[in-house]
């Protein structure tokens, strides 16, 4: 089979590798239909992740359909149209049982392009896959549901919720790019007051308009427009979708004394943490690593018609244009690209009774 493979900082390539065989009990083998490229991906080729190994297959979010599964697997069979989770759960050591399965200390968390082969290939091997896979309802598209494999669930869990966003709040989310934009959806659906999205591109500002921001701001001109819009007392929540020093400490700078700052960007550089300024302001800063636990709820909604999937993908490519693809997305300030799909085999799409 073909996968696209890291080779070293800066360099990858769509080219052969082996077919992934079944390895342990719980292991489940997927064709891939669907793929996106997350900003993470972008992070492994620029070296900002030194634990991914030369010859890794990279990509963590896919959909397909199961073609083998090990004897201890029981919740999904060979045949069935499933989503790859960006993130891999034992089910048994003590994070897993407290939902924390980003954390996960059996052998998951995230694995999948990171440190074993990943899904930006024809075949995938899925350790754990009771909990690491979730069948798809024919209600939901292919290019649709793969964005519920990662950016949907981190832009909710560790951005919205994390952030405790709630009705009423004044929440600004910096960073207009996938991430962003999906807390954006997300966040709407608790009712604040306004939501504010800072970005330098005014495409991606575009499209956070569209997706429900009420407020738009350049990186320059934000804590300005948050002190206007709080009479200069701050925002409630304040969510960190780009991972870069600047836009961490615009951040903390734009929050409300007792607020939420809550980072969702991967950060690949230091980043000065101001206690001389923030140390007596009651500040909740948090981290995180998607734990995935809040798939379901989002396929379900999905499928409803709740979520805004489809916006966000805005160029598609065949599997084997990978390397296309990849210039396309890492150059999303001049191509205008949100989300890649890659892919996308057919399906019958199910239509929903009426009531």
């Amino acid at each position: 089979m073909k996968g696209f493979v890291f080779h070293g900082t800066g360099q990858a390539a769509w080219e052969e590798v082996p077919d992934p065989g079944i390895k342990d009990p719980t292991d489940a083998i997927v064709r891939v239909d669907t793929v996106t490229i997350c900003g993470t991906d972008l992070h492994i080729l620029k070296g900002d992740v030194p634990e991914t190994r030369p010859g890794t297959v990279l990509g963590h979010e896919a959909v397909g359909e199961i073609v083998e599964t090990a004897g201890d697997v029981h919740t999904v069979r060979p045949g069935d149209r499933v989503l790859v989770s960006c993130i891999t759960a034992c089910g048994r050591c003590g994070y897993c049982w407290e939902r924390t399965y980003g954390q996960c200390r059996g052998g998951g968390g995230w694995v999948l392009g990171h440190l074993i082969d990943g899904t930006q290939a024809e075949y995938v091997r899925v350790p754990y896959a009771d909990l690491s896979l979730h069948a798809l309802p024919g209600t939901v598209d292919s290019k649709d549901a793969v964005l519920l494999a990662d950016i949907f669930p981190t832009a909710y869990e560790v951005g919205v919720l994390n952030g405790h966003v709630r009705p009423g709040d004044t929440v600004a989310v910096v960073g207009a790019g996938p991430i962003g934009l999906a807390a954006i959806a997300t966040a709407r659906l608790f009712a604040p007051e306004r939501i504010v999205a800072v970005d330098p591109a005014a495409t991606r500002l575009d499209a956070a308009k569209q997706l429900g921001a009420d407020a738009l701001a350049d990186s320059g001109q934000a804590q300005e427009l948050i002190s206007d819009l709080t009479d200069g007392l701050g925002a409630d929540v304040v969510i960190e979708a780009v991972g870069a020093p600047e836009s961490f400490e615009l951040c903390t700078r734009m929050v409300r004394p007792g607020g939420h700052v809550a980072n969702v960007g991967v950060h690949g550089k230091p980043v000065t943490l101001h206690l001389e300024e923030l140390w007596s302001k009651d500040i909740t800063l948090t981290t995180g690593l998607v734990d995935t636990y809040s798939t379901p709820t989002l396929l379900r909604m999905a499928a409803a018609g709740r979520l805004p999937t489809s916006y966000l993908v805005t160029h598609t490519f065949p599997l084997d244009r990978m390397e296309e693809a990849y210039d396309v997305f890492g150059r999303g300030a001049d191509t205008g690209a949100l989300k890649v799909v890659l892919g996308g085999q057919q399906h019958e799409v199910v239509a929903v009774p009426a009531a």
